[in-house]
């Protein structure tokens, strides 16, 4: 029997960007060919500057159907929101 590599998803950061961003998945047998991996496939045109990849069984997500439950409660807390308090022009990325 034939056994499949893990699935990875893959973040890469781009060079004019403060956060990583998802890109997509690849099967790899271990992190560090996915890295590897994941550079030969989504950084070809040297956009990147740092790649995570974190092996799919190890992400938990919310179901798109526990929208409200899940969310409401922080619509009773205004003071949240960002437009709440004023940011000085000299903090830069926030």
């Amino acid at each position: 029997m034939k056994k499949e590599w893990p699935l990875w998803e893959v973040f890469i950061r781009g060079q004019h960007g403060l956060n990583h961003r998802h890109v997509g998945s690849l099967h790899a047998p271990d992190a560090e060919m996915a890295i590897k991996n994941a550079r030969d496939v989504y950084t070809r045109r040297n956009e990147g500057v740092s790649i995570w990849v974190v092996e799919s069984k190890h992400i938990t997500a919310s179901s798109p159907s526990e929208r409200g439950p899940l969310f409401e409660p922080s619509n009773d807390k205004v003071y949240r929101h960002p437009t709440f308090f004023d940011i000085p022009d000299e903090v830069g990325h926030m």
